[in-house]
């Protein structure tokens, strides 16, 4: 990358806690703050893959307490990151890291597919009450049609493969599939990502690139199904094979984002497609084609609004002209036209290089220039960031040196949270801030602003926090500065936050 291009970037960026006159103070004489600034909002997320133990557990049957411990680690060092949400995947192959009468245990979790974790836990309820308390909203990650991995040891009597043969396919590359077409498909994936919601706390649902198998998983042989389709024609079906086959998953996106919003209106579901969607579009761009090889028309899904977030997998550097990260998220951000959230999927490379992380750092902040009112990014994958401390810290230092709020969903939700009730109490050196609120499970963080002098700061705070603690002052001798003003608001599932009123200090 040239100098004038990092410049451009910097350039870019770059423009892109009290003190009381009384013991005791109360908010009973708010203003509405004026001119104060917001907390930031961008979406920050890694994908957290348990296919193959490439991220979580590290093996298969550790112990329950290796396990937990493995996953606080990755969710401390979000939470320290100044990230917001994890992606993490609960079904990679028609099993489960939750507890399912629907499908087996993981073999990934346990070591043997269809054995429950001993003693007993549910890693996902465990994952999702840790995300909450460290402020990161959790999204499950299903593979809708894969039904058994070529890595995935033996086939348990309990899986799909063995209980429901007539849906599934065997390709030459050891993989078994789920025929998309079958309805008898469509409806366990509905059943199975139904499950999931009705039954846990989630705040998302997510797939990724894997609808029909990539042709290299059946030796580029065309995907077998022959029978459906015979059956389809004898039907007095009129449509081509592949409009057929692209059908068939476009009725399965659009059915769960119905289904999912009658549920719980409040849980996003989000795709992550292959980041082209044909080769020509836009002009300059050339590659694999999804809509013809995975009968994904990841383009259609977007346009009619079937998802509340999408993250094309823009797995490309900003230079690379056939596949330009730029050149394909403006593409992509012209397709929007329900106004939905795009947030890329990232991954340049996998090594601990200044042009790697350089490389990362433009593409974050070429997202937020383009794409001001929704900023966020998707990392692949966790491993990346933990395993590379050179990205992490450029992360931390740069772009994400300051928290930030998930962006609001105003097509899901805009009735704003009941405002806190705020005291404040001076004690010697502090002041504590303490906060209540009448329908605490209307509130998933708080965020706490204040002001010294004449600049404004914020925190966001977890869940289950109900004070702050901050110094009258900042700074030592003349250069210090009372802390003049506060304010607490409350932020609910959906990003939204509550009225913003201040509590004058300096009377």
């Amino acid at each position: 990358m040239n100098r004038k291009l990092l410049s451009i970037f910097a350039g870019l960026y770059i423009l892109l806690l009290l003190y009381a006159c009384s013991s005791t103070k109360s908010a009973t004489k708010d203003e509405i703050i004026k001119g104060s600034p917001k907390a930031d909002r961008e979406f920050r997320a890694a994908w957290v893959a348990t296919v193959a133990n490439i991220n979580w557990p590290s093996k298969p049957g550790l112990t329950d307490k290796e396990q937990q411990d493995e996953a606080i680690a990755l969710l401390d060092f979000l939470q320290q990151h100044h990230f917001n949400a994890v992606i993490l995947q609960v079904r990679p192959q028609c099993d489960a890291l939750y507890k399912s009468d629907l499908e087996p245990w993981s073999y990934y979790l346990t070591g043997q597919q269809g054995k429950a974790p001993d003693p007993y836990y549910d890693p996902l309820e465990f994952w999702i009450e840790a995300a909450h308390d460290r402020g990161l909203e959790l999204h499950v990650w299903l593979n809708p049609y894969r039904a058994h991995h070529k890595d995935g040891k033996e086939i348990s009597d309990q899986s799909i493969v063995k209980t429901h043969p007539e849906l599934v396919v065997k390709l030459k590359e050891g993989y078994w599939w789920l025929d998309p077409a079958m309805k008898g498909t469509q409806d366990h994936t509905v059943d199975v990502v139904m499950d999931i919601v009705k039954r846990y706390d989630i705040d998302g649902v997510h797939f990724d690139d894997y609808f029909y198998p990539y042709p290299s998983y059946n030796g580029n042989a065309d995907f077998p199904d022959s029978a459906s389709w015979t059956a389809y024609q004898q039907s007095g079906g009129k449509l081509s094979r592949g409009d057929w086959r692209r059908k068939a998953v476009n009725t399965l996106i659009k059915r769960l984002y119905k289904n999912i919003k009658e549920v719980k209106p409040y849980v996003k579901f989000g795709l992550s497609p292959f980041g082209i969607w044909r080769p020509g579009y836009p002009e300059s761009i050339s590659g694999f084609d999804q809509y013809d090889q995975l009968y994904a028309d990841a383009r259609l899904w977007l346009n009619k609004g079937w998802v509340d977030y999408f993250s094309p997998q823009l797995y490309w550097p900003i230079n690379r002209m056939p596949q330009s990260f730029p050149v394909l998220l403006g593409w992509w951000s012209g397709e929007n036209t329900k106004h939905r959230h795009l947030w890329p999927g990232v991954s340049v490379g996998r090594d601990t290089s200044a042009k790697n992380v350089n490389e990362t750092l433009s593409e974050l902040m070429i997202t937020r220039g383009m794409l001001p009112q929704s900023k966020g990014i998707v990392h692949w994958s966790i491993s990346s960031l933990t395993k590379n401390p050179n990205m992490a810290n450029a992360l931390l230092n740069g772009p994400y040196h300051k928290q930030a709020l998930v962006p609001a969903s105003p097509w899901l939700n805009k009735k704003k949270p009941a405002p806190p009730a705020v005291t404040t109490t001076r004690q010697d050196s502090t002041v504590k801030i303490n906060w209540a609120h009448p329908d605490e499970k209307d509130v998933f963080q708080w965020i706490v602003y204040y002001k010294y002098g004449n600049n404004w700061s914020d925190t966001i705070m977890t869940r289950n926090s109900r004070s702050l603690t901050l110094s009258p002052f900042t700074g030592e001798n003349v250069k210090r500065v009372a802390l003049n003003k506060i304010a607490v608001t409350a932020v609910d599932r959906t990003g939204n936050e509550s009225a913003v009123k201040e509590m004058d200090l300096s009377k």
